[in-house]
């Protein structure tokens, strides 16, 4: 008898070198002892169909997509979970046997699943959530806020017309705040949280006023280089609860490593070192 196929699972964007989901899926294969391989692979915009519609053939179960093809791929998808249709983008991928395409985000899911792991006396009803951003994380980070049960949610943009194209799709538990008023709006959060890239190594800082911060709020940042970013770092001297923006990284892996390779995967001290190394 021939031996099984080794099955191949990847990550697609491009640039894709930075890409720290390789270290997080190599870990998993390893730990589970799964013959199976995680591959980074740089593909451009134009060349996404050929690519996803070849890949089946060669052995892979699925892909990761991130920028800048995460909306295209929803289009190229046979089959698209409703959370990846209100969010408007894909980033798992599951090629099927019968050789459809199924898109899902797991974006969502995996940031909640951090915010619960850090915060776990954080209760969405509890107040409203302060989201700065409306790029595609916004958008997964508020679909998941909504379904999760925050009352309201306050939401500021440096381009205002984002945010309220994302008012316009989320409904009227969604109140678009200029930037310039932005610190204004963390005065009543129950939750804080920074979807933009400002404050990664390498962007300019994040410099909305935090004076008014209460120290009852919950407070997180999509960014994790550096894991302590200014705003967490002036939260944690306020006395707020901190969740860095690694953890989203590592929760949101979880379903498509399940789908693709057969072992629902744990997200442990380990799993954040093999990432860190």
């Amino acid at each position: 008898m021939p031996p099984a196929k080794i099955p191949l699972a990847g990550v697609i964007g491009s640039p894709i070198a930075h890409s720290k989901s390789p270290q997080v899926h190599g870990h998993w294969l390893a730990t589970y002892g799964i013959p199976g391989f995680y591959i980074p692979m740089d593909v451009a915009p134009q060349d996404l169909r050929t690519v996803l519609k070849t890949l089946p053939k060669a052995g892979f179960v699925g892909v990761n997509v991130t920028i800048p093809n995460k909306e295209a791929a929803l289009a190229i998808a046979d089959l698209i979970t409703d959370r990846a249709t209100l969010i408007g983008a894909a980033n798992t991928l599951i090629f099927r046997e019968d050789g459809k395409i199924h898109a899902d985000n797991t974006d969502g899911y995996g940031f909640l699943e951090n915010l619960r792991a850090g915060a776990p006396l954080w209760q969405p009803a509890n107040g409203p959530a302060a989201v700065l951003g409306a790029g595609g994380a916004a958008r997964a980070v508020i679909a998941s806020l909504l379904e999760a049960g925050v009352p309201e949610i306050y939401l500021t943009n440096r381009t205002k017309i984002r945010a309220e194209k994302l008012k316009d799709d989320f409904g009227n538990r969604v109140t678009v705040v200029d930037w310039a008023q932005a610190g204004y709006m963390l005065e009543n959060a129950n939750l804080v949280v920074n979807t933009t890239s400002l404050g990664m190594v390498g962007k300019p800082p994040l410099e909305v006023p935090l004076e008014g911060l209460p120290q009852t709020a919950t407070v997180t940042d999509l960014v994790y280089t550096p894991l302590k970013t200014r705003l967490l770092d002036v939260a944690a001297q306020k006395g707020c609860v901190t969740v860095d923006g690694l953890g989203m990284l590592l929760h949101q892996a979880v379903p498509g490593f399940e789908r693709w390779f057969g072992t629902r995967p744990t997200v442990d001290a380990a799993t954040r070192d093999a990432v860190l190394r």
